[in-house]
């Protein structure tokens, strides 16, 4: 079930890709409590902004977005360690380079930026996509968790599940939701949080 690596690797870390509302953080948040092992999520954009002298703001602005407007921005407010050229390829390979030292560190769960694809080579994964086939619950979710006005929150959803495309499609030349791409696709509509953490820990551990 898991690739990538060896038979000799004995780091295994779980990358979640998540339709926008669907819960997929929840889900990552309440498995690596339960396998005690650490989360990376909005985390990963901070450690990385550090590292490669990125400003965070920017960093979160354009967070898992293929933005033509992410050139001139980052380029005037580095600290004029990247080029001009080629900045949202910079930032994706920054992002990578991050994800691949923290796996170095042992076992975590990685949610979205391409993690399944900057691990491909690096150690033992499993790759998962959590989605919610009823747009009620997504709704419902990002009304109640990011606070999205009610008349907006339906076409704000399809928004970034569209922008989260793009990003990975571009830097993976891989499909975004794609079944093929995955080891385990879960619905959170049908099976609800709790469950989706108990199948993904039995693979995990067995």
């Amino acid at each position: 079930m898991f690739k990538g690596g060896n038979s000799k690797m004995s780091r295994k870390c779980i990358t979640i890709d998540r339709q926008y509302g669907s819960g997929g953080r929840e889900v990552g948040k309440m498995l690596a409590k339960r396998l005690d092992i650490p989360f990376y999520d909005n985390e990963l954009l901070m450690i990385a902004a550090e590292k490669y002298g990125i400003n965070p703001g920017i960093m979160r602005e354009h967070d898992e977005k293929r933005n033509g407007s992410l050139l001139y921005n980052i380029a005037i407010m580095t600290n004029g360690q990247y080029d001009k050229v080629n900045q949202p390829y910079k930032i994706f390979q920054a992002e990578c380079d991050t994800i691949r030292r923290l796996a170095d560190d042992g076992p975590c769960i990685f949610i979205g930026r391409c993690s399944d694809y900057a691990l491909k080579d690096k150690c033992k994964t499993l790759n998962i996509f959590i989605y919610a086939s009823a747009m009620a619950d997504r709704i419902n979710r990002a009304g109640n968790v990011d606070k999205i006005e009610k008349k907006n929150i339906e076409r704000f959803i399809k928004q970034k599940d569209m922008q989260r495309k793009s990003y990975y499609n571009s830097f993976t030349e891989k499909e975004w939701g794609d079944m093929a791409n995955y080891d385990l696709c879960l619905n959170t509509s049908t099976l609800g949080y709790e469950k989706c953490v108990d199948i993904i820990e039995k693979i995990y551990r067995g």
